[in-house]
């Protein structure tokens, strides 16, 4: 369902522990909930994503796995940054490079 960064969702940091994570996604839920915001898909859609990422968080093992595909992510989002960095500065040299 979402791509977005579930510690973000909620709100609270990476070391978060469990009341804090429990704490956030109530919070959450309330503010999104669809009863308080009948007929808002935005806020519909935000309350799913807020209980898909308790969801995550909460358990240890989906927590472990998902911080370990997080982490992937960012590895491979900072290499394709170095990636786009390294051509534009042969770009500026005028060296043309294959794309990616």
């Amino acid at each position: 369902m979402s791509k977005r960064d579930y510690y973000e969702v909620l709100g609270v940091a990476r070391t978060a522990n469990d009341e804090e994570l429990k704490k956030a996604y109530r919070r959450c839920a309330m503010k999104f909930h669809p009863d308080r915001n009948p007929g808002d898909a935005a806020a519909e859609a935000s309350f799913k994503e807020c209980k898909e990422a308790y969801e995550v968080l909460s358990d240890p093992v989906k927590r472990e796995e998902y911080n370990q595909s997080l982490n992937h992510r960012i590895i491979i989002d900072a290499e394709a940054e170095a990636y786009q960095l390294w051509r534009s500065v042969f770009a500026l040299h005028g060296t043309t490079l294959p794309a990616a």
